[in-house]
């Protein structure tokens, strides 16, 4: 087929690391496409289960697939090793459990043709797989769903800063391959999964006012069960805050200064903070002086004037700081938290709004306990 501009190459990276349960189901949705003019470079990370002869058996009937064995280094170092084998004009990656609707590249792709000026990202909402694999999988918009409504498009993150608050969700955007050259962006070579999609975001979305973005969702993403979170949670306890910092880094790097870029990551800091406290407590090994470190980094004025943050994180923020808390808005925190609740009967339906409103609460809790 031909790579002219109405056709070009999508190289989509996978990195596979024991995958063996998913991966037919992933290459399956790649291979089975409407849009055809693809390269697929699925990248053995040093499984050692029989991934490897899943994807030799896929290439042996699909053309476009390239397998490259190599030994184990990581999600980043496997993501950068498939930007260096890759030719394509635009990059898409797929997590080797998940999969992607037959739509994905094809609308995608349409979306950018419909602007004269190059595209450098092309975003897309997500489905959320709820409790994969159980009795219990529901298929659910992202979190993000419907409230990212841009003045323009194309856009610069400031003026969706929404999506910055949000699973980094990396996988369920195309990027234009030059622009990712251009821009020296490659993701953190960190052991493991290493959550290296973090760093990437932040790289990706704030160097440039070519982002496009729908609403509608291709990529089916399973979400990790509450076993697994919190047995991560134990395990991993400072890495999503570590994360942060490095995303940090970069948005000073970049001179960024925008009050909604600075507040969405400060929203972010807060979410992972919570979710250690639920699980570990502020008492946890390194937490407290971990916290402490993150707070530093935030404006304390962008904090205390935030409406969506909790008053029991701004209270916590103060005491860690050092600073006195100023008068909190309770009332205005809970129409926040009503309005999140209407939100989610729209997006997710009524079982599902009544599981997170009393998951909330029971995290809630756990946090209060924990602090």
């Amino acid at each position: 087929m031909s790579s002219s501009q109405f056709a070009p190459l999508v190289s989509v990276i996978v990195p596979i690391y024991n995958a063996e349960p998913y991966l037919d189901q992933a290459l399956e949705s790649v291979e089975g496409q409407t849009y055809k003019n693809l390269e697929i470079i699925c990248l053995n990370d040093g499984s050692t289960d029989d991934s490897l002869a899943i994807m030799r058996a896929h290439a042996a009937r699909d053309e476009r697939i390239v397998v490259i064995d190599k030994h184990n280094q990581g999600y980043g170092a496997t993501c950068n090793r498939g930007l260096d084998e890759s030719h394509g004009e635009w990059i898409s990656i797929l997590e080797p459990d998940d999969w992607i609707e037959s739509g994905m590249y094809s609308d995608l792709l349409a979306l950018a043709r419909m602007y004269p000026e190059p595209i450098d990202i092309v975003k897309s909402g997500y489905w959320r797989i709820w409790l994969p694999d159980t009795p219990k999988q529901r298929k659910m918009n992202c979190s993000y769903h419907g409230r990212i409504n841009p003045p323009v498009q194309p856009f610069a993150i400031k003026d969706a800063a929404h999506l910055l608050c949000h699973h980094p969700s990396i996988w369920s955007a195309i990027y234009r391959k030059q622009y990712l050259l251009d821009k020296g962006i490659r993701f953190r070579e960190i052991p493991g999964a290493g959550w290296a999609d973090n760093p990437f975001l932040i790289e990706t979305l704030c160097q440039t006012d070519r982002i496009l973005y729908t609403d509608k969702e291709y990529y089916c993403y399973r979400e990790e069960t509450p076993e697994k979170s919190e047995a991560f949670a134990k395990r991993s306890t400072l890495l999503p805050l570590e994360r942060w910092n490095d995303m940090m880094d970069i948005l000073e790097k970049l001179g960024v200064t925008d009050e909604r870029i600075l507040r969405a990551h400060n929203s972010r800091g807060f979410t992972y903070l919570s979710g250690i406290l639920e699980v570990v407590g502020l008492d946890g090994e390194g937490v407290r002086e971990a916290a402490t470190h993150m707070f530093e980094r935030m404006d304390a004025d962008l904090v205390f004037s935030d409406r969506e943050i909790s008053p029991g994180c701004k209270r916590l923020f103060a005491d860690l700081r050092g600073l006195e808390c100023p008068h909190i808005d309770k009332l205005a925190y809970v129409r926040g938290l009503m309005g999140q609740g209407f939100y989610n009967l729209k997006n997710t339906g009524v079982v599902n709004t009544f599981f997170a409103t009393t998951n909330y609460f029971k995290k809630h809790r756990a946090r209060e306990a924990n602090e």
